[in-house]
């Protein structure tokens, strides 16, 4: 694959990361916090009303959550943008690398919390996110 259609991938996972940010963001407030409460009611399968957003301690991991999420989409935005002409291989190892390390962190804390049904959204996502950045980028023109 050519590495143009890398960097417009890497827009792509930007955006599935950075999507989450505003979600989990509106959960720091309970009046907004419906799409959060139903987002970790999902995740949590079977959907059941079991997550509530009542606890101001639930609400503040929210709110970190979600600038988290948001600022991780943020820095791959950029590095696709200002980062990835220079170094596409280093980019593509570093955002790969970082959806790895989400993926077995989140999913080992998903196991440890009794929500194991997260590590397989874990799973579909990381494949989404990652998409063609398993494979190396073949920066040598001729080659293409």
């Amino acid at each position: 694959m050519a590495p143009a259609f890398y960097k417009s991938y890497l827009k792509f996972t930007a955006f599935v990361v950075g999507s989450f940010g505003p979600v989990f963001f509106l959960g720091s407030m309970l009046a907004t916090s419906e799409p959060a409460r139903w987002a970790l009611d999902f995740l949590s399968f079977p959907v059941d009303g079991a997550q509530d957003y009542a606890a101001p301690t639930t609400r503040f991991l929210s709110a970190l959550t979600g600038g988290f999420l948001f600022g991780w989409g943020v820095c791959i935005w950029c590095l696709q943008k200002w980062v990835y002409d220079a170094a596409p291989e280093g980019v593509r190892k570093s955002v790969l690398t970082s959806l790895v390390a989400w993926c077995v962190l989140d999913s080992a804390g998903s196991l440890a919390s009794g929500n194991t049904s997260n590590v397989f959204f874990n799973i579909f996502f990381l494949l989404l996110a990652a998409g063609p950045l398993w494979k190396p980028i073949n920066v040598n023109p001729i080659a293409q």
